[in-house]
């Protein structure tokens, strides 16, 4: 019998509109069973700010012509734009025994073992989950667990416009300043760095028999 603990599927999907990703991820879910490959999702977004589940009205500070979705997706409002990594998880966490306080863990290690290649001294915050760099956050997560399975991600600010980041509290934090790969040094763009966040990421998911397939 194949051991699916062992198989992911990896697609690179290009640049697609949150809705439909979103509504993508929750059919995958929906409709995945114990003989489904796991798989993860590397994407960019147009402009959206999204809210998560936690989302509180006042952490908008004003209303532009960015559009605001109410997700699934654990957390606060966070900000999505082109030059942005994301990479979402759709891993049934029973089958490779996780909870969602280590694979939140595996996530955030994965982001920072990638930062310190570059010399880059990034941490994680147990009270404020996420990737920070001198305070600084340069990484968001948000996590949806449905019958045993993960979806959505994280967000890696890459080489992207952040003043978008200023009409909002990020995460629901008062003041929070936001900070990219760019301004930290590492002249990549989020389509170079991907495969590399995926090794770091993989280091701790393990899976040894990876499928990648480009959109």
């Amino acid at each position: 019998m194949t051991d699916l603990t062992d198989q992911l599927t990896l697609r690179y999907l290009g640049k697609q509109p949150y809705l439909e990703t979103w509504q993508a991820m929750s059919d995958f879910t929906n409709a995945r069973d114990d003989n489904t490959v796991d798989e993860i999702w590397v994407v960019e977004h147009p402009p959206v700010f999204t809210q998560g589940t936690a989302g509180k009205a006042e952490h908008l500070l004003q209303q532009t012509e960015i559009p605001v979705v109410k997700s699934d997706r654990g957390g606060q409002i966070t900000y999505h734009g082109p030059g942005q990594l994301i990479v979402y998880l759709l891993i049934n966490i029973r089958r490779k025994d996780f909870n969602v306080r280590s694979l939140v863990t595996i996530i955030e290690q994965g982001i920072i073992d990638l930062l310190n290649q570059y010399n880059i001294e990034a941490y994680a915050k147990s009270e404020a989950p996420g990737v920070y760099v001198d305070g600084k956050k340069i990484a968001s997560l948000g996590l949806k667990i449905r019958r045993g399975c993960s979806f959505h991600g994280l967000a890696l600010n890459v080489d992207m416009d952040l003043s978008p980041f200023l009409q909002i509290n990020p995460c629901g934090y008062i003041g929070l300043e936001m900070t990219q790969c760019k301004n930290e040094g590492i002249d990549l763009n989020a389509s170079e760095l991907a495969p590399l966040l995926i090794e770091k990421l993989n280091q701790k998911l393990q899976y040894s028999q990876i499928e990648s397939i480009f959109s």
